[in-house]
């Protein structure tokens, strides 16, 4: 794709990485046919492709309006487009640099503002989200069925009893996770203590830093960032083997540190670390692990798999959790169109209801068609979001390696 950048951007390190990107772009349009709101809704506006020309008419000078602001927010950042891609286009980068213009250029309406603004205050803060959450739990009896579904019951697993261990990894507890979810790590915990692996937390890393990266609060996300590596940092210096995720969206924003502060000259090695370190739960428990653990899946009912977009597409980490369920013994049930989005995406399903509401219709069909016992996932939001249509329980997938989850 030829390109004449305007002189505001051009020379800019921004304006110098779009304009690689947008080279890259031969207008094949083999990412509309896996985007899922052009799926939905049609538009080539509402596609990678059709994205991609709004930015590189804003980048040129175009006029940026209300309109173009439209489009790139509908986006999901799901990712998909860049795997179909057969020339390595990098979109979500790109997406972020429109996004960031766009949000300079073009005037939000007030309660567009607010409701973003709230979601950067609450999210982002466990003591904030936690008081909020138990304030909900308080009235869920009161609260109609539809609400209630959004507010988790609590769910506890027991703390493994200490055995020979040799090896130690860091766990992120979390914003959102922590106060929803904290089973999710205490299930990490058992299941790792079994293979030997000590799991050790600071509560001082509180946030990944993506819901403001992806708000549009670049300066924001990047001090939550630093806040994060230097929580970390005492652990790293000592020799943990690993950083590890067990909600897929913290960790494909953990592995771009090295990207987000390539150009910070007090953190920009430290990020690099840090990134290099970072795993998803599922690079942790290898093949050879879940023979350890023994065929825990053995006479269990078929279970459906849901790979978030974090997962598959950002950290391109495919069929590894089938593989390692597989290994155990699960039976997993086909799912159609398994490369498309729940509509969770982050805050997406609160800033663009209508859409992420089909979106997850779609998936709630496609994973209760063959009549699983129960849908399994790897990510917060995503089974968050599951867990509100589907009649069916949604589980980490972790929790299927507890032995009272597993083998019967």
């Amino acid at each position: 794709m030829q390109t004449q950048l305007a002189d505001f951007i051009k020379n800019t390190p921004k304006g110098i990485e779009a304009d690689s990107i947008l080279r890259r772009c031969v207008h094949c349009g083999f990412c509309t046919a896996t985007c899922p709101t052009y799926r939905l809704l049609g538009d080539e506006l509402d596609s990678p492709r059709g994205r991609i020309y709004l930015i590189k008419q804003m980048l040129e000078g175009e006029p940026i309006t209300r309109k173009t602001q439209l489009h790139l927010d509908r986006c999901l950042t799901c990712r998909t487009c860049e795997n179909t891609c057969p020339s390595g286009v990098q979109y979500a980068r790109l997406l972020d640099i429109g996004r960031h213009l766009v949000e300079q250029k073009v005037a939000r309406p007030f309660w567009d503002k607010i409701q973003r603004a709230m979601l950067r205050w609450v999210l982002p803060y466990p003591r904030r989200f936690n008081t909020l959450l138990g304030l909900g739990r308080v009235a869920r009896p009161l609260l109609p069925s539809r609400l209630k579904k959004q507010i988790p019951a609590r769910i506890h697993y027991a703390t493994p009893l200490m055995m020979q261990r040799t090896r130690t990894v860091l766990l992120l507890d979390g914003c959102v996770q922590s106060g929803l979810a904290p089973h999710f790590n205490q299930a990490t915990t058992a299941v790792l203590a079994r293979l030997g692996i000590t799991t050790v937390s600071v509560k001082q890393a509180r946030c990944c830093g993506a819901v403001s990266y992806h708000l549009n609060a670049e300066e924001e996300a990047k001090a939550t960032i630093r806040q994060t590596i230097d929580a970390w940092w005492p652990q790293v210096e000592q020799g943990v083997e690993a950083i590890v995720m067990t909600a897929s969206g913290c960790g494909a924003m953990v592995k771009e540190y090295h990207y987000v502060l390539r150009d910070d000259p007090l953190y920009a090695e430290k990020a690099a670390k840090i990134s290099a370190l970072t795993k998803d739960l599922s690079e942790i428990i290898t093949l050879n692990d879940a023979k350890k653990l023994g065929e825990m899946g053995r006479g269990h009912s078929p279970v459906a798999f849901h790979p978030p977009c974090t997962l598959q597409h950002g950290q391109r980490l495919y069929g590894q959790v089938e593989s390692i369920l597989k290994q155990l013994g699960f039976q997993l049930v086909p799912v159609t169109d398994s490369y498309l989005c729940c509509g969770s995406a982050g805050t997406y399903s609160i800033l663009q209801p209508e859409l992420s509401q089909q979106l997850l219709a779609n998936r709630i069909a496609a994973l209760e068609a063959n009549h699983p016992s129960c849908i399994v996932t790897a990510n917060i939001g995503c089974w968050h979001h599951l867990a509100s249509a589907s009649h069916l329980p949604v589980k980490h997938w972790i929790e299927l390696l507890l032995p009272q989850n597993g083998g019967q």
